[in-house]
């Protein structure tokens, strides 16, 4: 490849990117929003940098913004070389006067420059390849004496055996020594002088004693900030092999180990002394001191490995390590050259370190055994709340015969039998001699709902016989009730009416609960609604009474929501059904039986409870039944 050739297809590239210009806002929110991402930010701290970065470089925020896109949305699919060029574009000061770039490369504060150089690392940490950013360090008159190395991808090794972050805040000088005064010395200084980039060829090394010397490399400088960024290629296929490798090793935060058994000679790759966080000029770790990091629990898992291993068998192993204080989980595919006999002549092995997946298994299994938990939790609570529904709240096979009234209640359990709820009914003789009837509707569902449930309808039957029959002051007394007992109880639903057999007046009032149904000869109607609050919504509410009158053969239904309510459709939708059967009933000659009314309706939603409370009046006059409690 040719370098001609390599910069036409960049030239190419370029004016694609340019042809996909977008507008300046959707730039830099764009830009801010992926920058915040990559460096775990705000976005309007993302926004402030890059407003920080064109201030620096007396540039258009839109223009920084288009350089720092580019670096950002291409790092991830785009060789090393195509990074080189977003870096360039995202925070390099273009072509300009000489007293514009010397304004742009003023010398920032010591604090900006660290937070510069902190955001290029994040973006280098990255990135694959070889990359170093400098600063030029000046004696008192401005001449340039060293480099500091700012910034550096994990796979740059120095002089001294100092990799990746260990070579930040070194001068070039004491890592790269061979570098001083050569080709690159002279292009950092032109680049620094005149704002443009350069690429230099047939560098031999950036190391005097390295033994791959005759490998020339590539050279490509570019300023970048205050600083410059320089990246390098090597030009064999062996380099660009290893360079795979490497970035294999990275991505899969994987390295691989050799024993030669004859000479008990053992080599690491780079990658492997970073997963055992040691100094690569220590060398390898012994094998006595490699074994001693195990946990003791995985003792029984090496074993079986190595029983494996003497069958001649592959070892994939994962076990946990103890590496500086911290565990982590390790995996280990090992294999050997065996001789004629079977004996192995050198082991193989890569190790992975899979901690991150190991421990989000793990912090699976805990949440799924919680999960089950908590379920057999709720099952055990909904056993119970059915069961407490089922003594409280007593469902009557046959009608209830009440003084100038035939009633029948009809409940409707939910389909899902952890959606027990409190609806609940009552049809009983107050103290007065008049008739109560009453459903009510507790929010939620499960135990709390069937306790509250209970609650009021004990307290209603009581209020009943001893206090009072009038709706409007019972459902005041609940209200009461609910509002001082637990914050957690919630709130509550109602409509309470009361027939007087003498007069066969029916008076009554609701709190946030649908209206009665009345119906006579195939007319139905809704009873006029007067407004009364949720039960325990507030201390001092207040209700109002309606009064209607029953006919003779008058049906009355009173019911839950559950009757017409559904999130697919209008109440008045839900509300059709059920005012067609109350009509086809009622408009037949002759008083068909409720429970066939109460057969006949179907509730609009099968995830709630419903319960249904029809009453009749008798046609002639009131027999002398007693009182029945529902």
């Amino acid at each position: 490849m040719t370098d001609h050739g390599y910069l036409q297809r960049l030239a190419e590239i370029e004016a694609q990117v340019s042809q996909a210009a977008l507008r300046p806002e959707v730039v830099c929110e764009r830009a801010a929003g992926l920058l915040a991402g990559r460096i775990g930010c705000r976005i309007d701290e993302a926004h402030a940098h890059l407003r920080h970065l064109a201030s620096q470089q007396a540039r258009e925020v839109t223009a920084v913004a288009s350089g720092v896109l580019a670096v950002l949305e291409t790092r991830e699919s785009t060789p090393s070389g195509a990074l080189h060029r977003s870096a360039e574009e995202a925070l390099r000061v273009p072509h300009a006067p000489p007293e514009a770039r010397s304004r742009a490369r003023s010398e920032p504060s010591p604090t900006a420059r660290r937070e510069w150089a902190g955001v290029v690392q994040q973006v280098l940490d990255t990135v694959p390849g070889e990359y170093i950013v400098v600063t030029a360090l000046r004696d008192d008159t401005g001449q340039i004496t060293d480099y500091e190395i700012v910034a550096v991808t994990r796979t740059v090794t120095g002089r001294s055996g100092y990799t990746g972050p260990q070579l930040i805040g070194r001068p070039v000088s004491e890592v790269f020594p061979a570098i001083v005064g050569g080709p690159v010395w002279r292009a950092w200084s032109a680049a620094l002088d005149d704002g443009r980039h350069r690429q230099v060829s047939g560098v031999s090394s950036f190391h005097r004693d390295d033994h791959h010397a005759e490998q020339h490399l590539s050279v490509r400088v570019r300023p970048v900030g205050p600083g410059l960024i320089t990246t390098w290629s090597r030009a064999d296929e062996q380099a660009r092999l290893a360079e795979r490798i490497a970035q294999t090793e990275r991505l899969g935060n994987l390295g691989w180990g050799e024993w030669d058994l004859v000479t008990d000679a053992t080599v690491w790759s780079d990658e492997m002394y970073r997963i055992y966080e040691r100094d690569p000029a220590q060398g390898p770790l012994p094998r006595e001191e490699s074994d001693a990091l195990g946990l003791p629990e995985d003792e029984p898992l090496r074993r079986q490995a190595a029983e494996a291993f003497g069958r001649g068998e592959t070892v994939d192993l994962t076990a946990r390590t103890l590496i500086n204080g911290r565990i982590k989980h390790l995996r280990a595919v090992i294999d050997a050259v065996r001789d004629a006999d079977g004996r192995p002549v050198k082991v193989y092995g890569i190790i992975q370190d899979v901690t991150a997946r190991e421990t989000s298994r793990l912090k699976l299994a805990e949440v799924q055994q919680q999960l089950r938990e908590h379920q057999q939790s709720l099952a055990a609570e909904h056993r119970l709340a059915a069961r407490l529904q089922h003594i409280v709240l007593p469902i009557p096979d046959a009608p209830i015969e009440l003084p100038g009234l035939r009633a029948a209640v009809k409940y409707l359990p939910a389909e899902q039998a952890s959606r027990v709820g409190g609806d609940w009914y009552h049809a009983a003789t107050a103290g007065d001699g008049s008739i109560v009837l009453a459903v009510g509707d507790v929010a939620g569902h499960g135990l709390k709902a069937a306790a509250t449930m209970a609650q009021l309808r004990h307290a209603l039957a009581a209020l009943a016989v001893t206090t009072t029959s009038d709706p409007a002051a019972l459902l005041a007394h609940l209200n009461r009730l609910l509002y001082a007992g637990d914050p957690e109880t919630g709130t509550a639903t109602a409509v309470i009416a009361r027939y007087d057999p003498g007069t066969h007046e029916l008076t009554w009032a609701q709190a946030g609960h649908p209206a009665p149904l009345h119906a006579r000869a195939g007319t139905v109607t809704e009873l006029p609604r007067r407004r009364g609050p949720l039960l325990g919504a507030l201390r001092g509410a207040e209700y109002r009474t309606s009064v209607a009158h029953l006919g003779p053969g008058d049906v009355l239904l009173l019911y839950t929501d559950g009757l017409v309510e559904h999130r697919s459709h209008t109440l008045d939708e839900g509300l059709a059904p059920v005012l067609s059967v109350l009509r086809r009933v009622t408009a037949e000659p002759g008083a068909r039986p409720l429970e066939d009314l109460l057969t006949g309706l179907r509730r609009a939603n099968p995830d709630d409870d419903t319960c249904l409370l029809a009453a009749r009046r008798h046609p002639g006059p009131p027999p002398d039944l007693g009182a029945h409690r529902g």
